[in-house]
Order: C-alpha cells, then sequence, then structure tokens
C-alpha cells in the first residue's frame, strides 16, 4: 500500500472528510480511489464483494482489505446509531462494477435484493435494476466505478438518482472516472494524486479538462498513439 502516494498519505495520518452528502473519489488507475472506498465500506459493515448492510453480522466477520484493517471512521451520530441498529435498520449497500455478476449469482431472488436475474437483460440494464431496487431508503451507499456500463442517458439519470438519496438523508461515497456524475451538484470531489487525496472543484480535475480538449480536438490526443 505504501507505494500508492495517496494511501500512502492516509496511512501516515491524512484525513478524508465527507462533508457533504454526495462525495467522489477520482484519480488515475491505481491511484488507491477503489482501495479507498472498499476499506470505508468494510469499517462500516458493508460486504466488499458488494451487497447490503442489513444482513446477520453486519459482514463484519469477513476478512478486511489491509486498508480495511488500519483505517477508522469517525461517524455523525446517525452513522453511529445505524450502525449499531438491530440489522433490518441498518440501510446501506456496496455496488462494485466488476462484482456484479457474483453479486447477481448470490442474491437474485433472495429476500431483500432483486427478483429479476439481470444476466437476462443488458449490461446497463441489468446494472441500472440492480441500483433501482436497492437505493430505495436514507442509508450509507457506496459506489466503485458504476457507470461502466451505462449510456450517456443512464448515467444522467443515475446522477438523478444519487441526488435523491441525498435529499432523503443518505450519504453517498462513489469512485468513478465519470465527468457526468462528478458534475452533480453540491457534491465533493476528492481526487488521489501523488500528494495525498485533494479536494478539487469540477472544473480544475484532470479527468475533465481530458475530456474537454479531447471532444474539443481528438487529433491532438490520437497522433500521440
Amino acid at each position: 500500500m505504501k507505494d500508492v502516494p495517496s494511501i500512502a498519505a492516509i496511512i501516515d495520518g491524512a484525513t478524508l472528510e465527507f462533508g457533504s452528502p454526495i462525495t467522489f473519489v477520482v484519480g488515475e488507475n491505481g491511484s488507491g480511489k477503489s482501495t479507498v472506498v472498499e476499506a470505508i465500506g468494510e469499517q462500516f459493515g458493508l460486504d466488499p464483494r458488494g451487497g447490503r448492510a442489513g444482513i446477520t453480522g453486519g459482514n463484519r466477520d469477513l476478512p478486511k482489505s489491509p486498508l480495511g484493517e488500519l483505517l477508522t471512521l469517525d461517524l455523525t451520530w446517525a452513522g453511529q446509531s445505524m450502525r449499531r441498529a438491530p440489522r433490518e435498520d441498518r440501510q446501506g449497500f456496496f455496488f462494485r462494477a466488476e462484482t456484479v455478476i457474483e453479486m447477481n449469482s448470490r442474491f437474485t431472488g433472495v429476500p431483500g435484493y432483486w427478483d429479476v436475474d439481470v444476466e437476462q437483460q443488458s449490461h446497463g440494464e441489468g446494472f441500472m435494476h440492480i441500483l433501482e431496487t436497492m437505493l430505495t431508503r436514507a442509508g450509507l451507499y457506496i459506489f466503485d466505478e458504476p457507470e461502466t456500463a451505462f449510456s450517456f442517458t443512464s448515467t444522467l439519470r443515475f446522477l438523478a438518482i444519487l441526488t435523491e438519496l441525498a435529499e432523503h438523508g443518505s450519504q453517498v461515497i462513489c469512485a468513478t472516472h465519470s465527468p457526468l456524475l462528478t458534475a452533480t451538484p453540491g457534491s465533493t470531489i476528492i481526487e488521489m494524486t501523488d500528494d495525498g487525496p485533494t479536494l478539487v472543484d469540477w472544473q480544475d480535475l484532470s479527468l475533465v479538462r481530458h475530456w474537454r480538449r479531447f471532444l474539443d480536438e481528438p487529433n491532438s490526443y490520437l497522433r500521440h498513439l
């Protein structure tokens, strides 16, 4: 973990503050954004493979990642109450794109989850069906690159879902490469950089600057391939 500058900074004492209902964690591949959101989910009791908070044991018996073992959460009163609550009152969900097929095999038809085999749908439709089924009550919701299966329109639809969650008292933390999602009004953006986790405004994000330049003049990038 010390080989990843942003993770090394957290281990050495850098803190992450989630002062708004929606926080996006961005950065290049290998920058540590998925590592961070996974560790937060583990500490709260979410299943890092994907799943709900409200299951027996709260998933706390599962092995944690190295950062998950080290990380501590300074929860609000509401967060502490939810983590200590009876399992039916622990609202939360961890969604990671790379484990959707495994999660679908474990949970399709299980009470409290979705009732449709999403492998019979398109990739994007399956993602959206899971998310619309699971994101119905205020809680802690953690996402790892959920936009990977979405079209432009579907991404905007998911942005609207996140906004509605926030309006109803949820805490949303999302690792993403999407310039659309990170444009969510009122959200906080943390960029994982060589100097550690850094708060960045949307217009100053590297991914936003690169997309703008590419869309304005694709050949400025393509000629270097």
